[in-house]
């Protein structure tokens, strides 16, 4: 019971022979997908935080539900100074009306949304809100953080 070695060399693999060529691999390359993916990442992660806009306010948190809606609303924030904007814009506590009746779209229906900082003056935020309401905008929502 002998065992005879070949003369080829002994390497266990395939050998050439004529003209074949290697078998094409059968399995998908996903390292340039990776990298597309990781680089998307950090794209997303350092840009999310620069999309929110608007004043930044110190909120309160609240267990209420938050409300349902197809389009922006108006957003009136109070700063913990007790400045005023509307969107992104600074106005006087005597121009809110105006400034709402001019930017609403839908008239009256309008959703209007007031954001107040946990330590602005709670009776600037009752003057705004009452203003509003009694020039006749009777969707207003306050925004709060969930708990």
């Amino acid at each position: 019971m002998g065992m005879s070695v070949g003369a080829g060399g002994g390497g266990g693999g395939r050998r050439r022979r004529g003209g074949r060529r290697a078998a094409p691999v059968n399995e998908i390359n996903i390292t340039p997908f990776v990298d597309v993916m990781l680089v998307l990442l950090i794209i997303f992660m350092v840009a999310a935080p620069l999309m929110t806009s608007g004043v930044p306010v110190d909120l309160p948190e609240t267990a209420a539900k938050p409300l349902q809606g197809d389009n922006e609303p108006i957003t009136i924030s109070v700063t913990a100074d007790g400045k005023i904007f509307i969107q992104n814009t600074e106005i006087a506590l005597d121009e809110v009306v105006p400034k709402l009746t001019a930017i609403a779209e839908n008239g009256y229906e309008e959703r209007i949304f007031v954001k107040g900082d946990q330590t602005a003056a709670y009776g600037t935020m009752m003057q705004i809100m009452g203003r509003i309401n009694a020039a006749g905008f009777k969707r207003l929502g306050l925004v709060t953080l969930a708990e």
